[in-house]
């Protein structure tokens, strides 16, 4: 087990360092709030609910945070800050949107600050009503934001099950490996709609696999997926 989690912050802090140097040379972050060469970047793990603020590729802060509950995860991936706004009280008075493409996610405040530490809310990020303030105004629009949740990328902590209606980073990847097939020709929105319910059975059909509406760990595996995709 110590292995394990050893090996994991490794991943992370290399998949960190590779984020940072990319915007360090696409200049992602960088806008006309943003003096000239600050980079920053947010890291947020939901393992541990933290928030780290890297600041050209240093630790500027870290603040505790309370990430989605069971059966409504938080948006695992790479996203932006594409909105910032002053919301009412049961946001803290600061909202952050992220481009996440199967619904609105965001990072803000909350009154059940009790519930901070923990995987309480419906997928946004909850900070206490002092940071978020302290956070809004060290952000600009166009922060990159890595959300984290195990070692599995878009699948988190491992495969599930898939049925229509779902949404996530996991449907989202299945519906670009399947786009990538020549399977799925809709929107790539991370929501199991009825376009990729047809892809997935004539896939399922072209593979000898058993047809269904369910997406499974064998059906991950005929498209190529593997455990550290």
């Amino acid at each position: 087990m110590f292995i394990i989690i050893r090996l994991k912050r490794i991943i992370t802090c290399l998949v960190i360092l590779i984020i940072l140097i990319s915007v360090s040379v696409n200049g992602v972050v960088l806008t006309n709030n943003q003096p000239k060469g600050d980079e920053l970047l947010i890291y947020i793990s939901i393992d541990e609910n933290k928030l780290i603020l890297y600041r050209n590729k240093v630790i500027d802060s870290i603040y505790p945070i309370a990430t989605g509950k069971p059966g409504w995860p938080s948006p695992i991936g790479h996203w932006h800050i594409t909105e910032k706004s002053h919301w009412g009280k049961w946001f803290g008075g600061r909202w952050m949107g992220l481009n996440v493409p199967w619904g609105k996610y965001g990072i803000h405040g909350t009154t059940k600050e009790s519930s901070i530490g923990r995987q309480a809310s419906h997928g946004c990020i909850r900070m206490f009503n002092k940071d978020i303030k302290d956070l809004y105004e060290k952000v600009p629009k166009g922060t990159p934001v890595i959300i984290e949740n195990g070692p599995y990328g878009p699948f988190g902590k491992g495969f599930r099950d898939l049925n229509p209606g779902d949404r996530g980073a996991d449907v989202l990847a299945v519906q670009r490996k399947l786009k990538l097939k020549g399977y799925f020709n809709g929107r790539l929105n991370g929501i199991y709609e009825e376009s990729l319910k047809k892809a997935i059975i004539k896939f399922q059909k072209d593979n000898n696999l058993p047809v269904k509406h369910t997406i499974t760990k064998e059906d991950y595996k005929a498209m190529g997926f593997i455990e550290f995709e």
